[in-house]
């Protein structure tokens, strides 16, 4: 089966509410690199829109690439250097590029916090992670409460950590039941965690100063890695452009980090 880029593109922006981000966000969410008008049969997808993900998809004859971090952060000076080398596999071979950064975080059905969320299972859900009158994130209970080694091993077990471990900074209550969820870089959002009376913030990396704050708020803090948590969005995707005819590719590229 084929579908006009046009179509594929216009039904992913509504999917995940592009516009409602588009003053929130630096990535500039959507078609980043395409024609005007294309017919795609087969769509790849991948956490990083990067140069090895461009050519493996490209070797896997893939019509478009649908990523979470793109290449378009603000906008480009120049298309020279790097960022020529980048762009040029996708240009030369006519794969177009998608991308949704932060409304792929929040959604909260298909996004990277539902996703681990789900890994959770956790319970009574509800957006949570503040940014403007959106949100990044979800929060919920566990529908049996987490030891801090109960939850590093819960999410060593099930999240692509590159056989990293997960960093916990057991600072919280013995038994974890209340969970806030930022994937990513997301221990800004820790004072809202505290004021919502969440017992653990689980996110993908963190700051320095979190190890104190989280230590003098009483709140577990999980870093299971910025890529390990952002799998998530993607592979919720694939499954969706599946349901609509076209062929997928999954290209998983871990980081450790």
């Amino acid at each position: 089966m084929a579908m006009d880029l046009s179509e594929f593109t216009a039904r992913l922006d509504e999917e995940l509410r592009h516009d409602d981000y588009a003053d929130l966000d630096a990535s500039a969410n959507g078609l980043q690199v395409g024609p005007d008008e294309a017919e795609i049969e087969h769509v790849a997808f991948a956490v990083d829109g990067v140069q090895e993900t461009f050519e493996r998809a490209i070797d896997a004859g893939a019509d478009a690439l649908v990523v979470h971090h793109g290449i378009s952060w603000g906008g480009f000076d120049r298309v020279t250097g790097r960022t020529y080398d980048r762009i040029a596999p996708l240009i030369e071979h006519d794969c177009a590029l998608y991308v949704s950064h932060l409304p792929l975080d929040g959604h909260q059905e298909l996004g990277n916090a539902a996703g681990v969320a789900d890994v959770l299972e956790l319970e009574d859900r509800a957006p949570f992670g503040e940014l403007g009158p959106e949100y990044i994130g979800q929060r919920g209970t566990a529908s049996e409460s987490y030891g801090a080694a109960d939850l590093r091993e819960r999410l060593e077990n099930e999240l692509v950590t590159g056989e990293h471990s997960v960093r916990v900074l057991d600072f919280g209550p013995d038994e974890l039941e209340d969970v806030a969820i930022v994937t990513g870089s997301g221990t800004d959002w820790l004072d809202e965690a505290v004021d919502a009376g969440a017992d653990a913030l689980i996110t993908g990396e963190g700051k320095q100063k979190v190890y104190h704050e989280a230590q003098e708020a009483g709140v577990t803090v999980a870093l299971a890695g910025h890529y390990a948590t952002e799998t998530f969005g993607v592979r919720s995707l694939q499954d969706l452009v599946e349901g609509w005819g076209l062929e997928t590719s999954y290209l998983e590229v871990p980081t450790g980090l």
